[in-house]
């Protein structure tokens, strides 16, 4: 039934007036006095106020008028609190009637990258690359239910016996999974990728040594000249964070399709359509997959086709897509190196279920891919550009490659860092016409090995 948000502001005003103290003794505030008070003053809150029609309405006047009752509550509790503990104690009560509960906290810490629950009173996290352990707790398996449950019921999807497993995403854009019994033995598990509120750009990865400044040049010239980029890398590498880099080098006049599983994408271009796939409903129809997407993307005259993440049949429409005047388009994979990435392309071919012979595959892949990028997650939790390979075509049967840049690890130092540099493997790619018929100007230097460049000589 239709929530009366008038009928709701005045029940809520009602209850601001008849707020009575709280029955309580005056004892010093520790944590478990804290956590109780905290529970008490929920539960009048509940007695008084409908919260989900609240959250339903997500009203900021709304939310404004529970603070108060909040802040009356509290003050008319008679346990001792000071100015900070009853602050505290209306901020996370807030975070538990509109927010993410405990994880607020965490959420609001931009340093952090992973929140991962592994259960109610066990979580993680991981900043700058590393992971440790917090002290956040939830109350118990109910109460991390319900935190799962207002995060997929917002982006209008859902969680129980019968769909146990569920992708979902925070209006901030991070990316949320949730696994819970009875395939999560232990109980519900949360696990949250938060993207950065500042949109890293090519000049930030230059900075934090991602990548040197002559590769971040070579990959802008790849984009504006159309080349088609597979960006490959394991969980956390940062795929969908240099995808996001290169799509600022797409021209503003260009008409891109984003197709994802759960959007993330963060494309700064006016003209950009998003698709995202649908799961299935309770009755088990209704799934929209990201086949179905391409397919449809092609119908809409797109300049462009970029795919979060390549996983299954999908990838028999990219390189169909690709070989048929689609250039410039961009995908991520989850591989180990860039040859295990063509192989991944592959084995997701056959999944669309056609029976395509091995060499038919591999020649559709040759001729669509220009180059791929291998990134990685290092020991001292740096992320690099490790690999860049040009496709060059096929011998035989089997789809060739040449290194044209990669990354040398020699040493890790005492405090864990790891010591390594970046080098050209003297290799020309061939993508150097397509950039000259294009008018971009690549030196020819960048692809020298250092002991072969200029300076090296002159010295």
């Amino acid at each position: 039934m239709e929530v009366d948000k008038m009928t709701l502001l005045q029940r809520i005003t009602d209850e601001r007036d008849n707020v009575r103290p709280m029955d309580g003794v005056k004892i010093p505030l520790g944590r478990n006095t804290f956590d109780k008070l905290k529970m008490q003053i929920h539960r009048k809150l509940l007695d008084a106020v409908d919260l989900s029609k609240v959250s339903a309405l997500d009203s900021p006047r709304i939310e404004s008028d529970v603070r108060r009752i909040l802040e009356e509550m509290v003050m008319s509790s008679s346990m001792a609190l000071n100015h900070r503990d009853r602050e505290r104690l209306v901020i996370e009560i807030e975070n538990e009637v509109f927010g993410l509960g405990p994880l607020e906290a965490l959420m609001s810490d931009s340093e952090i990258t992973d929140i991962l629950v592994n259960n109610y009173d066990t979580v993680f996290i991981e900043r700058h690359g590393k992971l440790e352990e917090t002290d956040v707790r939830f109350r118990d398996d109910a109460h991390l239910m319900q935190i799962i449950e207002r995060i997929v019921t917002r982006v209008g999807r859902r969680v129980d016996e019968h769909s146990p497993m569920v992708d979902a995403r925070l209006p901030d854009g991070s990316r949320v999974n949730a696994i819970i019994p009875p395939l999560a033995l232990d109980g519900p598990i949360l696990s949250i990728r938060r993207f950065g509120a500042q949109r890293l750009t090519m000049k930030d990865l230059v900075e934090l040594h991602s990548l040197p400044p002559h590769l971040a040049e070579v990959l802008e010239a790849c984009v504006k000249a159309r080349l088609n980029i597979l960006i490959s890398g394991g969980t956390g590498s940062g795929k969908t964070t240099l995808l996001n880099c290169l799509s600022n080098y797409i021209p503003t006049t260009e008409r891109i399709v984003t197709i994802e599983d759960s959007a993330e994408l963060k494309l700064q271009q006016r003209h950009v359509l998003r698709l995202e796939t649908r799961p299935a409903n309770i009755e088990g129809e209704g799934t929209v997959t990201q086949r179905d997407l391409v397919r449809n993307a092609l119908r809409m005259r797109p300049d462009r086709i970029v795919i979060g993440e390549v996983r299954g049949g999908e990838a028999l429409d990219m390189m169909q897509a690709m070989n048929t005047g689609h250039d410039g388009s961009i995908s991520t994979i989850h591989a180990n190196s860039a040859r295990d990435a063509l192989s991944r392309v592959e084995t997701m071919m056959l999944m669309a279920g056609f029976g395509l012979p091995e060499r038919a595959l591999r020649e559709q892949i040759a001729s669509a891919l220009d180059i791929v990028i291998q990134l990685a997650r290092l020991s001292d939790g740096t992320r690099k550009v490790v690999e860049l390979a040009e496709v060059t075509g096929m011998e035989g049967s089997a789809i060739t490659t040449q290194t044209i840049f990669g990354f040398d690890q020699e040493d890790v130092d005492e405090h864990g860092k790891v010591i390594g540099d970046f080098y050209a493997s003297g290799v020309m790619p061939t993508f150097m016409k397509r950039l000259e018929r294009c008018g971009i100007k690549i030196p020819p230097t960048y692809f020298l090995p250092k002991d072969h460049s200029p300076a090296k000589k002159s010295a």
